[in-house]
């Protein structure tokens, strides 16, 4: 079994086991992607990133 989650009304994750919430939509996996250092082509996807300004540093800084 994998921890899954969903969001509640005020948006606070709900964690759970279960593949569906209350409300009968699918729930989120709470675990990272997997990651590998041998990534070939994290340079592709890091060109492509910056090319359509989505990598964080290019985002502006979150007011709190």
């Amino acid at each position: 079994m994998y921890l899954m989650y969903y969001l509640d009304e005020s948006g606070n994750r709900v964690y759970t086991l279960k593949k569906l919430d209350p409300s009968g939509k699918p729930t989120m996996s709470a675990h990272p992607a997997r990651f590998s250092p041998e990534d070939r082509y994290s340079k592709e996807r890091i060109i492509m990133k910056s090319r359509y300004s989505l990598l964080m540093t290019q985002k502006p800084s979150p007011v709190y």
